[in-house]
Order: C-alpha cells, then sequence, then structure tokens
C-alpha cells in the first residue's frame, strides 16, 4: 500500500486528520481562543472579529494570572517585573504569617520563576532551571 501511495505521489503522514501542525504558539493560541466561553459560533464581520481577538489578547497578555508563570501575567514576564511582583508577594505573605501564626500550618511555598522560556529552544542552549525569589523571607523565622 505505501508503494502505491509514493507511485501516486501521496506523502505517507501519521498526523491526526484536522490536527494542525505548523507553529505550535499558534496552535495554542487557537486552541485557547476557541475555548474561551465568549466564543462565537460565528463572526458578523471581520471587524467583529478583530474586536474579539483584541479583547481577548488584551485580557491573555495583561489580566490573566497564568499558573505556569507563577501566577503573573505575561506582560509582568517580558516586562521583568517578576522579581519584584514576587518578593512583594512573599513580603506580604510573611507579615500575615507573623500577625496570625495560627492560620498557617506550613511555611508557604511561592511558585518558581525561570529564567527563560522557549517555544522552539535552539540546539545547543541549555535550559536554566528555575530560580526562588524572596528566598531570604521564606527562610527567616
Amino acid at each position: 500500500m505505501a508503494e502505491l501511495l509514493s507511485m501516486l505521489g501521496i506523502t505517507k503522514s501519521h498526523s491526526r486528520p484536522k490536527t494542525g501542525n505548523g507553529n505550535p504558539c499558534s496552535e495554542a493560541q487557537s486552541k485557547t481562543l476557541k475555548y474561551c466561553p465568549e466564543f462565537p459560533d460565528r463572526f458578523g464581520s471581520i471587524q467583529g472579529a478583530r474586536r474579539f481577538c483584541r479583547r481577548s489578547f488584551q485580557y491573555y497578555n495583561h489580566e490573566h494570572y497564568h499558573s505556569g508563570i507563577g501566577l503573573h501575567t505575561p506582560f509582568m514576564v517580558h516586562a521583568g517585573a517578576t522579581h519584584a511582583i514576587q518578593d512583594k508577594r512573599a513580603q506580604t505573605i510573611e507579615a500575615l504569617r507573623a500577625a496570625n501564626p495560627w492560620r498557617f500550618t506550613h511555611r508557604p511555598v511561592f511558585p518558581g520563576l525561570s529564567e527563560a522560556a522557549w517555544i522552539n529552544e535552539p540546539d545547543g542552549l541549555e535550559t536554566v532551571p528555575a530560580v526562588q525569589h524572596g528566598s531570604d523571607l521564606r527562610e527567616a523565622a
């Protein structure tokens, strides 16, 4: 069968039907948009589609706190503000813990932050391990 397909100029593929295999970032964005509860069955016009995408990307990049990046927004990560925010969060939690020790049975654990993130990591680069910030506050007391 493979020979016949080859003779007919048909390329053998192991991809699932109707599943994109292009840019992983674009594929992820498309899936994120389609799973949004406000995603319409059909857009009324190109302007309506553009308005929807602008609102969705604004929310996703500037308002939604992502668990995969330490409960920060992508904008905070790209702006380099995560370390200061992480340290401020640690200080706030430590102050609450000091004021109300009976409310905390365990020391709080803060999500780590990666120093680098890649869609397609170039060959030959080593991945930088996650770094914990504000550790001086967590180790005190």
